[in-house]
């Protein structure tokens, strides 16, 4: 057995280190009472703040959501500043127009969109027995016909309910009440928005004086970069969706289908989620289209196919030029996540969030890894000299 007096002495920094770590487990054990007491305070702080954030969800939505429309319109306030406006000047012209853009749309497109709406809903069950006689109808399998003349009546059935009535007239008056809070709502984020775009340089100067003096000049352009993509994907996404509404306004006029504004509306929304937006209502338009007439049906899906073509490989390039690009699947993700913690606005947030949190991992963590692989190893952990023993 080894003498334990030729064991080698304990350091003495790491006894010292021991002796508190076993006082502080005695007390642990020792007041048994004093440790829950203060982990019920821990709790209860936890829970009081949870539930003030709670509190002030709304206004944190107000401010992001603010945040986020202040770097979709800065891109153009920067145009409006390389060619020789002032940047108050711009911002104003900006804000003007973003304004009048809102005003037409509650004036000129909202009207005819609920009307659209009432119509829709009332023609629905009838368009759909007519459907069943046609001749597309007629020369389908019989199973299948049976299958949809079943769900057919169940759908008409439910529409014609005075259950169902009352809940639409519920909804109109939901979505009246919510339009109200829309509009207060919208002078909120309106005010802040104005606020944001007006201060954005000093709020990112702040910002910047906030880390080492060494290291500013490389936050200053990860934040440019990052801000530039956000307010690129952003403006970008909702040009694209316009003119997708556009386009889809125009076939049903041109085609002669009904209800050109809803779905022109309804194409808005959808093409706001990138990539696969433009699918989802080209299913949607050709299967609606075709209650009204197989052919226009046809119609519509060749001539929507033919402009998701011409969106993916010229509009598209032209439009998001400086936005991250991003793997399909994290767009799907992050449409997903979006949509469902805020709806609409959150597929719209979505992208530039994934597009930043892209480029940060691209540019500052993927380069620090790769860095540790030429750096020189830690003292005591060197290769051994493969000639060391010979």
């Amino acid at each position: 057995m080894s003498d334990p007096a030729a064991r080698p002495p304990v350091p003495v920094a790491d006894a010292a280190l021991a002796v508190p770590e076993r006082r502080g487990i005695r007390a642990l054990v020792d007041r048994p009472l004093v440790v829950a007491f203060i982990a019920t305070l821990g709790v209860l702080g936890g829970l009081i703040l949870g539930s003030a954030i709670a509190s002030i969800t709304t206004i944190l939505f107000y401010i992001v959501l603010a945040l986020f429309v202040s770097l979709g319109l800065d891109p153009i306030v920067r145009v409006l500043e390389r060619r020789g406006v002032k940047r108050g000047t711009g911002i104003l012209i900006v804000f003007v127009a973003f304004a009048l853009l809102i005003a037409a749309f509650f004036v000129f497109v909202l009207p005819p969109i609920l009307a659209q709406v009432v119509e829709f809903v009332r023609s629905f069950p009838e368009a759909l027995m007519q459907a069943q006689q046609s001749a597309w109808f007629l020369a389908l399998p019989p199973d299948l016909q049976d299958a949809i003349a079943v769900a057919t009546a169940e759908v008409a059935a439910a529409l014609r309910q005075p259950e169902t009535i009352a809940a639409i007239s519920g909804g109109a008056l939901a979505v009246g009440v919510g339009v109200v809070a829309a509009i207060s709502a919208g002078f909120i984020i309106v005010a802040l928005t104005l606020y944001f775009l007006a201060s954005l340089t000093g709020m990112k100067q702040a910002l910047y004086s906030l880390a080492p003096a060494y290291s500013r000049p490389r936050l200053s352009d990860m934040t440019e970069r990052v801000t530039a993509s956000v307010g690129s994907s952003l403006l970008g996404s909702v040009t694209l969706a316009l003119i997708n509404a556009g386009v889809v306004f125009v076939l049903h006029l041109l085609i002669g289908l009904p209800y050109p504004a809803l779905m022109a509306f309804i194409a808005f929304v959808l093409t706001l989620i990138p990539l696969f937006g433009s699918v989802i209502f080209w299913v949607f338009g050709t299967l609606i289209a075709l209650i009204s007439s197989p052919t226009q049906a046809l119609i519509f899906g060749i001539a929507y196919l033919i402009y998701i073509q011409i969106e993916s490989y010229v509009i598209t390039p032209r439009v998001m030029t400086r936005a991250v690009a991003i793997p399909a699947a994290l767009v799907l993700i992050g449409a997903m996540v979006g949509g469902t913690l805020a709806g609409v606005i959150g597929v719209l947030v979505a992208l530039p969030v994934m597009a930043s949190l892209l480029l940060i991992l691209r540019e500052i963590v993927v380069p620090r890894q790769d860095a540790k692989t030429l750096a020189s190893p830690p003292p005591g952990d060197a290769a051994p000299d493969p000639l060391a023993g010979s």
